[in-house]
This record gives structure tokens, sequence and C-alpha cells, in this order.
């Protein structure tokens, strides 16, 4: 049988049979029976049986498999192939002869074609529930074609697809399940239709893999973890403790896990997120974005909508906030960067609305854009004056009594929305966004390092399985934001997103700046360091334009004397523009320029 995956043994899944007699029965000549052991003998080899058939059907039709006991492995028919569904059943037992004959004999199988596809239906033997000590393990392996859809539902066993056309909905009450692209064709998301159920799958206790969705998912675990890759429409995606992992989601996601990690690399519309008491981790939200965790951290590095987010306990950290804003933690630090985006007139910018941050005993650290309109109200309710810092730009009014609440007040920039920050026995510090670059470009560069580092560590296994890997009970295996294909690609250019949002550029490596280099006029030695035999080398930080100028925001190391020349040669130099989703972007980079004597 002809197939375009890599297979590999998947689990099969036991029945204890219970009942104290056994009736006899045949069994077909040569066939294998094995005797029950004592303990510490050696296995005796098992009973088994096959059941193969093939039945005509046409591309994009349904396969609806029902069995009471196996586990499942769906593969796709490679492309070109003729309309046919293939299945093959394994069923084995550890049954003494003549009772095994007579398992494998009755076990009920019945596949059929109809209008609709094809229904395959296994169970096991009406009569088996009045045997003893016998263990039946059933697997199935079933062949579709490529835009098939399909519903499995087993009340015990793994299941395992490859990558689906259509729709599938997969049930199972006790196994894991793993599936590979589903829904929009297979590898196509460009087609993927939303507001669509494209994929429905639940476990009683397993733990759940998907890759690429072309519509809505709704997966449900009563205790394990959930990874999915994109998800062009809405995501409903619960567990009942384990951790929560997706890539892009397209459309709304309800997000919700009674004790595990949530993380999302991208979502375009309303995220509503809840955690008993894990971190929740977002990288960047174009919507509205709701957040609860019972004990864990928040970070968020941007949201351009109105956020509310609050934990227990945990710290919060907000990248870039360009949106209305209430955060509260009952004890951790408050670290959030206010920075909503800029009118294309200029000129002053506003929150849409109140925004509020509370802690109970943590810090709360505020930066803010120096364009900011905003009536400033600061409150630590005990403490003494030295709980309020700000910055002598912002001339808040400071009000106190003694070691009791400190109250500080201002209008900047003619006043706006208010911005309300209260904290009971933590510091509130006020600062320019400006005033701590550093910081926020090493936020930048540990999200990155984190996300490529989750996103890297974990594979789906392409279209077919290999080796089946264990699951990590504590930290489950990251997913990839795509096939392994176009994974890295995608990832590089959200990241090169990210860092424009918050940088206002991307960074680049010396050597592809200099590749881009059109005109770079070399500089001249000063005479003043030549006469005084200062040598060295100069290392500045430029800014590549999208008009192809090149300036040079500071110097990095070096003779001041030198480094004059240095600049002087940057400024003639021009770059071929750089470009990240087919749209120009600037560039920060670095050169370096060694003066010698010679």
């Amino acid at each position: 049988m002809k197939r375009t995956a890599i297979h590999i043994a998947p689990l099969l899944c036991a029945v204890v049979l219970l009942a104290p007699s056994m009736t006899s029965g045949t069994r077909e000549p040569g066939a294998p029976v094995s005797e029950l052991t004592k303990p510490g003998e050696p296995t005796q080899p098992r009973v088994s049986a096959n059941r193969t058939g093939s039945l005509q059907t046409s591309d994009g039709l349904t396969l609806r498999l029902t069995t009471d006991l196996g586990s499942v492995k769906i593969i796709p028919l490679e492309n070109g192939s003729a309309p046919v569904v293939r299945y093959a059943v394994h069923i084995e037992t550890d049954a003494r002869a003549p009772l095994a004959q007579h398992l494998l004999d009755h076990y009920s199988l019945n596949a059929k074609s109809t209008t609709a596809g094809v229904e395959i239906t296994g169970n096991l033997p009406p009569q088996s529930a009045h045997l003893s000590g016998a263990q039946i393990w059933v697997q199935f392996e079933i062949d579709v074609p490529r835009n098939y859809s399909v519903e499995v539902k087993t009340e015990a066993g793994d299941i395992e697809t490859g990558d689906i056309g259509g729709i599938a909905t997969l049930t199972t009450q006790g196994g894991n399940i793993r599936a590979g692209h589903i829904g929009a064709g297979i590898g196509n998301m460009r087609n993927a239709a939303t507001d669509r159920l494209v994929a429905r799958l639940e476990t009683e206790g397993g733990h759940i893999q998907v890759q690429d969705v072309g519509g809505d998912l709704r997966a449900f675990t009563a205790g394990g973890h959930i990874n999915a890759g994109n998800i062009a429409g809405d995501a409903s995606l619960r567990s009942g403790g384990g951790h929560i992992r997706a890539g892009q989601i397209g459309g709304r996601a309800d997000l919700q896990t009674d004790g595990g990690n949530i993380t999302v690399v991208q979502a375009g519309s309303l995220v509503s997120v809840r955690t008993g008491g894990g971190q929740i981790d977002f990288g960047e939200v174009r919507g509205s974005v709701r957040a609860q965790t019972g004990g864990g951290g928040i970070r968020i590095m941007y949201v351009s909508g109105p956020m509310e987010v609050e934990s227990s306990a945990g710290s919060i950290c907000l990248t870039r906030v360009a949106g209305t804003v209430r955060a509260a933690t009952a004890g951790g630090t408050i670290t959030a960067w206010i920075n909503p985006d800029a009118p294309s007139s200029g000129g002053t910018v506003h929150l849409p609305g109140l925004s509020q941050l509370t802690s109970g005993n943590g810090d709360i650290v505020v930066f803010l854009p120096r364009n900011l309109a905003a009536d400033i109200d600061a409150v630590v309710e005990s403490g003494g004056e030295r709980r309020i810092e700000a910055d002598p730009a912002l001339a808040l009014q400071i009000q106190n009594r003694g070691n009791g609440p400190v109250h500080a007040m201002g209008a900047l920039n003619g006043g706006g929305p208010p911005l309300k920050l209260r904290t009971t026995a933590g510091k509130i510090r006020l600062q320019f966004l400006d005033s701590e670059i550093a910081l926020r470009q090493s936020l930048i560069r540990e999200q990155k390092e984190r996300l490529m580092d989750r996103l890297n560590s974990g594979q789906f296994t392409p279209a077919g399985f290999e080796k089946q890997q264990p699951w990590n009970e504590t930290e489950p295996a990251p997913v990839p934001a795509r096939g392994a294909e176009d994974r890295g690609d995608w990832i590089d250019r959200w990241l090169n997103t990210l860092e424009t949002t918050f940088l206002g550029a991307i960074r680049e490596d010396p050597d592809e700046l200099q590749r881009h280099l059109v005109s770079a006029p070399p500089p001249a030695y000063p005479e003043i360091a030549r006469r005084a035999g200062v040598q060295g080398i100069v290392r500045l930080q430029v800014h590549a334009m999208k008009d192809g100028r090149i300036e040079v925001d500071k110097i990095l190391s070096g003779s001041p004397t030198l480094a004059d020349a240095a600049i002087a040669a940057v400024k003639q130099w021009r770059v071929r523009p750089f470009s990240t989703g087919g749209k120009p972007v600037d560039v920060i980079s670095t050169v370096t320029f060694n003066f010698q004597l010679h």
C-alpha cells in the first residue's frame, strides 16, 4: 500500500474481559496461540488477525469511523491517486486457545460506502463481557483521499492523522490526539475560511497537538496539554489543567486552563484567557485582551486595543500599550510602556480612555512618551513621600502626610484621559520612554530568544508519523507556527514586524548592511590625528533609512577625532533600501572603521 507518510507502530489499546467461563471455538490453521503465563514466565506470542478492505469513493466526502476500542491512524493518499478508502484493522489478544480464535472471529467490523462517503464500525464480541482473563488490542489504519473529511470516535485509544483537507472531528475518551494541517486544502492556508468550524478535537484525558487549522478550532481535554499552530478563524481551547500554546489566531480566542500556562504568539481579534495559576505570555494582539491568572505572571508584548489583565499574585509586564489598560495584581510588580499610536498629523498622543494600574504590595513602573496628553493620578497608600519617583520634567504635584498616603497629580501636555496608579505598599516610578531604551531593547531580544527557542525546540511530525515523542508533563513540546518548510520564515517576519513596532526599525547584521551598500566612500584620515599618531578602531551605530540615506545614531567606541571623520563619511553613504513583508523598513546596524597609520 503506497502512502505519502512515514509510519510508526502506534499504541495499541487493550481491554480486560471479565467472566468466569469461556466457550470453545475454532482457529485458523497455523495461527499462533498464546497461553496465560505465571509471574516470571516468559510471555508467549499473542494471537492476531488482520482485516483489510478497499472501497471506491469520491474526493471531498467524509469518513465516519466509530469503535468501542482502538487506536486510529488516518493517512492521506498521494496527490493524483484514485479516490479510494483503504482500511487495515489489526486485532490481537492474549487469550488461550480456543477462546483466542473465537474472539478474533467474532470481532464485529463493518465497512460500507454511502452517498456521504464511507462508514466503518468496529465492536468487541457481545459475549466478551462474560469471559475472563483476556485482553484485546485493536489498531485501525485508514487511507483516505487528501480532501476528505473525517469523523473518528473511539472509546479508548489514540488518534493520529496526517493532513486533512476537509473537516476533522476527532473524539477519544482516553487517548492523545495528534493531527496535521486541517482544512483549507492541505498546506494552503491562504484559502482558509473563517466563521466555519473546521476542527473539533476532544479527549477526556490525553494531550492534543494540531498544526494549522483553516477555520475555527475547538479543542478540549480534561487534563492534558493543547498545542496548536496557526488558526485562521476562532479558537476555543480548554484544558482541565494542562498548558495551552498557539501560534497565530486570526479570529476570536477563548483559552482556558485550570492550572497550566497560556502562550499566544499573535492574535488578530478579541482574546480572552484564564488560567487557575499559570503564566500568561502574549506576543502581539491586534485587538483587545482579557487575561486572568490565579497566581502566575502576565507578559504581553503589544496590544493595540483595550486591555484588562489581572493576577492574584504574579508580576505584569506590558511592553507596549496602545489602547486603554486596566491591570491589577495582589502582590506583583507592574511594568508598563504607555505608547499610543501617533496621529498622522503628529502632535500629542492620547489613550482612548481611563486607564488604571493597581498593585497590592508591588511596585508600579510606567514609561510615558513625552508627547502624551494625560491626567496623572498616582497614590501610594503608605510609606512616605519617597514612595513616588518621577522625572522632574513631568512636573507632578506631590502631597504627603508623614508616613501616610502619598498622592501625586499632574496634567501632561494640557491633560487628557486619566491614567490612575495605585499601590498599597510598593513604589510608583514614572519615567519617559527614551530614558530606558536599553531595557526595552533587552526585552525585545529576550522575547525573540524565548519564542524562537519554544518554536524550534519541538516539531510536529510532518504529514505522517515517525517515532512518537514522549510528552513532557511539565513543559509541553512547542508547536511551530506553520509547517516545517515555512515556519522559520513566518516567525522571522513576525519578529521583524514586532521590532519595527517598538523601535521604529529592525536590527540587521553588519555584513548584511555591507551587502546593501551602493555607495560607500572611505573616511579621510584626519590630519590632526595623523600628526598626533592617533590610530585605532571606531564603531558606530547607524540607521539606514527607507530612502537609502544613512544616519549615525551614536558612537559606540573609538577616539572622538577619528569618530568625527567616520561620521562624515557615513553621511555620504547610500544603501539599497531594506524591506520585510514587501514593505520598506528602516534598519539599525553597526559599522566599524580601522584607522591605521602606515
